[in-house]
């Protein structure tokens, strides 16, 4: 897919959060409940909100967020932990705890991830010679000619 911007790639990440968000968590292997079950009457039910339950991921949507999750890997790691905790929708002022940056300097690692991505997903790498903001700025723009 050669038409890749970085509002796409944010988009996408946040999906792959949302989707291992809805899986089910993992339990220890031998895990189990002693407890019988609560059969609840019709009484119980009154005056209670319905239960709504989100589906289930489909097997495509795994897949996508799998391959999103891989894209990480092209980042550095602390550039990789705030794009991914910022996909989950995270609070700045948490990150910014958890990393231990200004909230400016964590926007500008977040943004240099996501345009990392997207120069990387259009099969281009960035010299090394070029600044961040050079790599932010050209990201949306890759599908005409730059001069590396």
């Amino acid at each position: 897919m050669a038409d890749w911007t970085t509002g796409r790639v944010q988009d996408r990440l946040e999906l792959a959060a949302d989707v291992f968000a809805q899986l089910p968590g993992v339990k220890p292997t031998g895990y189990f409940n002693a407890w019988p079950e609560y059969f609840h009457s019709f009484a119980d039910h009154v005056g209670q909100e319905p239960e709504t339950r989100r589906p289930r991921p489909t097997p495509r949507q795994i897949t996508e967020a799998e391959e999103a999750m891989l894209w990480l890997r092209w980042l550095e790691r602390d550039d990789a932990r705030i794009v991914w905790l910022r996909a989950r929708g995270k609070p700045w002022k948490k990150i910014t705890w958890e990393i231990g940056l200004s909230r400016p300097a964590a926007n500008r690692h977040w943004q240099y991830g996501v345009a990392l991505i997207t120069w990387r997903l259009h099969g281009r790498v960035p010299s090394s010679r070029r600044s961040r903001r050079f790599v932010i700025d050209n990201a949306d723009s890759l599908s005409r000619k730059i001069i590396l």
